[in-house]
């Protein structure tokens, strides 16, 4: 058993907003947190306006593929957190469930998206100083 948190990203097609999500906790946490992203009817490939918005601020999203939720995946997680579409979780007890409203990307350029990848940004950094902050000697 770790006491490392761990958060799902979902949202539908799991090819931009979650994706997204992911990559920054991943990028911006580290080691300090386990990392999951979901869809509930997920897309044939990441959005490749997402991959470029991401690939600009120097994170590479563009081997991800999206993935299908699994009721093991909320289970497995400490924090859940939908992206704005709608989507519904499996509710477990002692879980943290979050939704942030989210603009989707899909089918809009890379300037539509780099302010939704900003606002995923701030997002982030408020979640892991809730859930993982450094910690300092």
């Amino acid at each position: 058993m770790t006491d490392k948190p761990s958060v799902l990203f979902v949202c539908v097609h799991n090819a931009g907003r979650s994706q997204m999500a992911a990559a920054w906790l991943t990028h911006l946490a580290g080691d300090r947190v386990e990392v999951r992203s979901a869809g509930s009817d997920p897309g044939t490939q990441v959005n490749p306006a997402a991959v470029e918005a991401m690939a600009e601020v120097g994170i590479d999203i563009s081997a991800e593929t999206p993935k299908i939720l699994t009721i093991d995946a909320v289970r497995e997680s400490d924090v859940c957190i939908t992206m704005g579409c709608g989507d519904t979780c499996p509710v477990f007890p002692g879980k943290r469930y979050l939704d942030w409203k989210l603009e989707d990307p899909a089918g809009q350029g890379v300037g539509a998206v780099r302010p939704i990848r900003d606002e995923i940004k701030t997002l982030i950094e408020g979640l892991i100083g809730e859930i993982a902050p450094e910690k300092t000697a």
